[in-house]
């Protein structure tokens, strides 16, 4: 593949890494993610997956290193495989150092093998609880007992499993160190993340969902000796050792700590919808000009023009016991 000269935003920030959510439909319908009854786009609307080969294709050519499938849930997307099959070719060429993905684990059973044959080394689970009960609480559709399956499948296939457990008041407070302990004996990294303003959730309220990250850390150097890792994934995280176990965890603190600062990535929505900053409604529509020209040189320069406008940073903020910077769209919508 013909290299373009590499994406720089406004702030000197290289953008290496993109997000691509290839739908937004999910099996599972998270209290603070979704609403039970959604309304989800018309199939025809999406972007189809050959369409989302040329765009990855394109931003990879442009200097993007590693590339994170989200949804939805990515897995239920019909076909999904021949994306994966597609993306392969770019590892096989050195072009892409990292094909990932993040999903809520309950089709891992399924397609776990095939993945790892497209060159997929880690997973991220989103897992909150460890309760079955709760599990099908929160989830409101989920079963716990396939999303240990389908992790269990994918350690047999050789993909390292990060778990991303949403840090919830009132909910899985009680089970931050039952969970840590399990993460240690079946060899899975943690990462903690706070819940963030995105979507109308009608009845949810997200100020009494919070639990800060601060308070969460706090907890765990009252019990382990904990040091600061200067390490970086490419993510927003900010991780820790536990000196007694030898375990990373990892924190995403949007609201309590802006990890704005490094950030290189950008998200691509199902549709064509680039999303230069998760906390920011401003956009750019690369699906007109993908299907307005064979050419990919309107859709570079699409490209180009939206990461001139990258902002600093969020305006995610839950001061003064108000949920401010409110995102109105789903997270499903923009990819988790």
């Amino acid at each position: 593949m013909m290299q373009t000269p590499a994406l720089i935003d406004p702030f000197a920030r290289a953008i290496t890494y993109l997000r691509v959510s290839v739908t937004d439909r999910c099996d599972f319908r998270c209290l603070y993610c979704m609403s039970e009854n959604m309304t989800f786009l018309p199939k025809a609307d999406l972007l189809t997956l050959e369409e989302l080969d040329r765009l990855c294709s394109a931003f990879i050519g442009m200097g993007v290193e590693k590339l994170r499938i989200t949804g939805g849930e990515p897995l239920v997307r019909k076909g999904i495989m021949t994306f994966f099959q597609a993306m392969h070719r770019h590892l096989a060429l050195g072009a892409l150092k990292e094909l990932t993905l993040t999903t809520n684990g309950s089709q891992l059973g399924k397609f776990a093998a095939d993945l790892a044959g497209c060159g997929v080394r880690r997973v991220n689970v989103s897992l909150d609880t460890l309760d079955a009960e709760k599990f099908a609480d929160i989830t409101r559709w989920g079963r716990l007992p396939q999303v240990l399956d389908g992790i269990a499948a994918a350690q047999a296939a050789g993909i390292r499993v990060k778990i991303n457990a949403v840090a919830l008041k009132g909910f899985n407070e009680d089970e931050q160190f039952s969970l840590t302990d399990w993460c240690a004996r079946e060899g899975h990294d943690l990462t903690w993340i706070e819940v963030m303003p995105m979507g109308d959730l009608g009845n949810e309220n997200r100020l009494d969902q919070y639990w800060s990250l601060r308070d969460l850390r706090a907890r765990y150097a009252e019990r382990f000796t904990l040091t600061d890792l200067a390490e970086r994934s490419g993510g927003p995280a900010r991780y820790v050792r536990i000196e007694e176990t030898g375990q990373k965890i990892g924190f995403i603190t949007p609201l309590t700590h802006n990890f704005c600062e490094s950030c290189n990535r950008v998200r691509l929505t199902c549709t064509g919808a680039l999303y230069m900053c998760l906390g920011q409604e401003d956009m750019a529509d690369l699906r007109a000009p993908l299907r307005a020209s064979p050419d990919n040189r309107p859709l570079e320069d699409a490209i180009r023009a939206a990461i001139a406008h990258k902002p600093k940073g969020h305006d995610f903020d839950y001061s003064r016991q108000a949920v401010t910077g409110q995102m109105t769209r789903h997270m499903s919508h923009t990819g988790g």
